[in-house]
């Protein structure tokens, strides 16, 4: 029974963590620039760029053409959403290889090994999620290092709930992959 337990809590964990990649994916503040001598700010997102200009007035303009976007965007769309197919893919393996469900109640080995196989991929799209957020920040670095020292470079809040997803991603995996909860 506790296994199962902590089966049923890795999945919630992993599952939140898909909920916070989709929301970080979708958000506009991936980056922001502030420009003083301009009085100019500009939000970034994978999908949609705004700016406030005199800080009355917010434009936003969507990102359509996939071609003309800078190359650090269009990786890290691709690879964002590589993983959140990988950690919906992962949602309905899980579900069926879980003890609390009755599917497959007759093969107990084949429901260890989807419950085993859901979790390896809520790992390997956490790995994925950590692995090209932290690159989009330090792309985010160097930018601020050669800006001129009026003008400021930050990273957004999506960058902290991707990383926060791609952390619930990795542990909710571990719980789902872990011996205990297996029952090996």
């Amino acid at each position: 029974m506790a296994s199962s337990g902590l089966q049923l809590f890795g999945f919630v964990l992993a599952a939140a963590g898909l909920a916070a990649v989709v929301t970080a994916t979708g958000m506009v503040e991936w980056s922001t620039y502030e420009s003083n001598s301009a009085l100019q700010e500009i939000f970034e997102g994978l999908w949609v760029k705004c700016s406030i200009l005199g800080g009355t007035r917010m434009t936003c303009e969507t990102r359509e053409s996939f071609i003309e976007l800078p190359w650090d965007i269009q990786v890290t769309r691709a690879v964002l959403t590589s993983s959140i197919f990988l950690s919906s893919l992962a949602v309905l393996v899980s579900i069926g290889g879980m003890k609390c469900t009755r599917f497959m109640d007759d093969k107990d080995q084949t429901k260890r090994f989807m419950a085993l196989a859901g979790g390896v991929m809520f790992m390997i799209s956490g790995l994925l999620e950590l692995i090209v957020t932290s690159w989009y920040v330090g792309i985010l670095i160097e930018a601020y290092k050669v800006a001129h020292p009026l003008d400021r470079y930050e990273f957004g809040s999506a960058v902290f709930v991707s990383w926060a997803g791609s952390i619930l991603s990795l542990v909710g995996g571990s719980f789902l992959t872990c011996r205990r909860c297996t029952g090996t």
